[in-house]
């Protein structure tokens, strides 16, 4: 290949990127846009809390307009009763059977903050590695048990369950909504314990992986990754590849953080519709 075509290539490449990173970037602001709490380390609490935005976005963000779909449906699964249960579960299947993990890609916050750790210089990243493959099916048993059994089961006297996936797991939680918090309230910081101390280890063990290994926390951890997976196969927005132009070249593997064979299921459960692959395909197969 012409090295000049290799490196323009390459430049397009990088500049698609930074377009959604900054796409990224921008859906990030506008739901976290009440500055307001920046400054004076409070939540919002108006009308807009009733409202769920598609990506993971912690309520307890000082910045936060809207919920966290993962956060709302622990918080009243206990409750059969409670309507905005069905409201939660019925705004992830709409969304997940519109768009499936495109949510990952382009509307995640904390997906933004993993792209940009893992552009950090490192001399060895991780592309995949043995037991690679069986550890992502572990954020299905998270979603199962934190977000879904123990709500549901261990409940208050009022019918309601904890929020264990946030209270016990969440490192987007401490970043975006526990540090900002405690680092205002001084109460706070006088009350913290085993459990902050906890998640903020979680945290700092997202972050120095991230920097290796491409999204751990989507690949691994994430509910709600989980959730939209599901629908990445059958919703609107999804690729397809004209199986007659496809010369089974390899590139779109190569260019796939997230190891997926585009050329094989262009609608695999982990692909997140960054677009790497539809950017190098050198005949334009994929659509």
């Amino acid at each position: 290949m012409d090295r000049r075509k290799y490196d323009g290539d390459r430049d397009l490449k990088e500049a698609g990127e930074w377009k959604r990173h900054g796409a990224q970037a921008l859906w990030a602001l506008l739901t976290n846009s009440y500055l307001v709490g920046f400054m004076q380390g409070k939540i919002y609490r108006g009308k807009l809390k009733n409202l769920c935005v598609p990506g993971l976005n912690c309520y307890s963000c000082p910045g936060a307009l809207g919920s966290c779909p993962i956060g709302a449906m622990q918080a009243v699964i206990g409750n059969w009763n409670f309507k905005f249960s069905f409201y939660a579960a019925g705004f992830l299947m709409f969304v997940g059977a519109l768009l499936g993990r495109f949510v990952c890609g382009w509307l995640c916050p904390f997906g933004l903050i993993q792209d940009l750790l893992h552009k950090i210089p490192f001399p060895k990243k991780v592309g995949t590695f043995h037991g690679d493959r069986l550890l992502r099916k572990l954020k299905y048993v998270i979603l199962a048990v934190f977000v879904i059994l123990l709500p549901m089961f261990l409940v208050d006297i009022l019918g309601q369950g904890a929020p264990y996936f946030c209270k016990l797991i969440c490192p987007a939680g401490t970043l975006e909504g526990g540090i900002p918090l405690v680092m205002f309230h001084e109460s706070m910081r006088n009350a913290l314990g085993w459990l902050y101390a906890w998640k903020t280890a979680l945290l700092a063990v997202t972050v120095l992986l991230s920097i290796v290994i491409y999204r751990p926390f989507c690949k691994y951890i994430c509910p709600l990754g989980a959730v939209y997976s599901v629908f990445n196969p059958v919703s609107v927005f999804r690729y397809r590849v004209d199986e007659a132009r496809c010369t089974g070249c390899g590139v779109c593997e190569k260019v796939c953080k997230m190891q997926v064979d585009p050329a094989k299921n262009a609608n695999h459960p982990e692909c997140i519709r960054c677009g790497a692959c539809k950017k190098s395909c050198p005949v334009k197969a994929i659509k």
